[in-house]
């Protein structure tokens, strides 16, 4: 028998860690959104490879424990689209089972077709579909 050395889902490893363990190595999500029974989704916006805690800048005002921004996450206007991946990690109890991940500026592969300038709808179409990549580069998994 043969074990597979990759994975083609690339949020496999980690699943069922806890939130204290996503937020331990990948910081304070951008927002929270608490559903029924025990569950929640934390969204991360992130560049590169995947969510990782961001520099402290040092404010002593801030209470760091309390999130803010409209879905009471900590993200609120210090991103402002600095960012070009979106990952949201759904929580039932305490542990991780399901990572969704994409890009903000996604379009349909076929939006090259409403254009109506032909060398502007051949240069969309060439361009593609961009993509995220996703993992947490300092979760020990």
């Amino acid at each position: 028998m043969v074990n597979r050395i990759t994975s083609s889902d690339p949020t496999k490893a980690y699943l069922g860690m806890t939130k204290s363990e996503v937020i331990a190595c990948a910081g304070q999500p951008h927002s929270r959104y608490g559903g029924a029974g025990g569950s929640e989704i934390l969204t991360y916006h992130y560049n590169g490879p995947g969510p990782v805690p961001s520099v402290d800048k040092g404010d002593k005002d801030e209470k760091k424990d309390k999130p803010k921004g409209i879905f009471g996450g900590a993200g609120g206007n210090k991103d402002k689209g600095n960012w070009d991946c979106t990952a949201s990690f759904v929580f039932d109890g305490d542990r991780l089972v399901r990572v969704s991940f994409a890009h903000k500026n996604v379009d349909s592969p076929y939006a090259w077709q409403k254009v109506k300038d032909p060398d502007k709808a051949e240069q969309k179409r060439e361009e593609g579909v961009p993509t995220c990549t996703f993992s947490l580069p300092n979760c020990p998994r």
